[in-house]
């Protein structure tokens, strides 16, 4: 079983106050930790699972610049065999659908039954991707999946609906599937597999080598391009009631009375 898992390198912003750059089109990106999108952490995961079933290899691939093989060291360390970055100027600047170009350039020479993307990122929560790759690959593909089982060149998967609802699905091989969290556990890195992961080779691959251009790529290659970040505008303030019990219960009366809702 041959499997291609696309990873990213995206900042930890649960605990930051960020602030938009100097662009104003993005977030000031210095100092904040930078870490494996969450989504991927299941979906490496569950390829090594897959593996480590049937046999065969898995190769993690990534999109971004300096520092972002670190998401592929850490890929290697969990157990992945193979590890492509993309590493390009022509790059920066790529929307859903210039990333999507550029790993379906990449894959499409590859060997694979099975490629796997997170079914979101954390930076943008774009969930586009997994679908335009698989359209570009002509694969049959399922989002916001939570249940793989392989057959013989077919999957059943289950994925996840608005709801609290799930759907089963039957996609012939080879597919691609967009990885919900919560579908497995994933593995921690050992000592020893990071030592190993030090030694193995990183594929490096720019522009040139998947043979496309740059009007394909970055900005001049995206369908669509960010104009402004910025925070939201506080438009009410919440009034915080004091007072005793007595004094704050007469004061709620008075605001439902007001607006109508006794």
């Amino acid at each position: 079983m041959e499997i291609v898992v696309c990873v990213k390198q995206v900042p930890a912003t649960a605990e930051v106050d960020l602030v938009v750059d100097d662009s104003g089109r993005g977030i000031e990106s210095q100092g904040l930790v930078q870490e494996m999108n969450e989504w991927d952490e299941y979906a490496i995961e569950e390829a090594l699972l897959i593996k480590e079933r049937l046999g065969g290899t898995v190769t993690a691939i990534t999109m971004g610049g300096e520092g972002v093989d670190a998401v592929l060291r850490r890929c290697l360390a969990k157990g992945a065999d193979n590890a492509i970055w993309l590493k390009d100027e022509a790059f920066e600047g790529s929307d859903a659908y210039a990333t999507a170009k550029v790993l379906h350039a990449a894959i499409r020479g590859l060997e694979y039954d099975l490629v796997f993307t997170g079914a979101q990122s954390g930076d943008d929560n774009y969930s586009a991707v997994g679908g335009i790759l698989a359209e570009l690959l002509g694969l049959a593909h399922a989002q916001m999946v939570k249940k793989v089982e392989v057959g013989e060149g077919t999957l059943v998967v289950n994925r996840e609906l608005e709801g609290g609802l799930e759907e089963t699905l039957e996609l012939p091989m080879p597919a691609l599937l967009a990885i919900q969290t919560g579908l497995n556990e994933p593995r921690y890195v050992s000592i020893m597999g990071i030592r190993k992961a030090r030694k193995k080779e990183i594929t490096v691959k720019g522009l040139g080598d998947l043979g496309l251009t740059g009007g394909e790529v970055g900005e001049a290659g995206s369908w669509m391009k960010v104009q402004r970040v910025y925070a939201p505008p506080v438009e009410k303030e919440p009034e915080i009631l004091t007072g005793s019990p007595e004094e704050v219960a007469g004061r709620l009366v008075e605001v439902f009375r007001s607006r109508g809702l006794i």
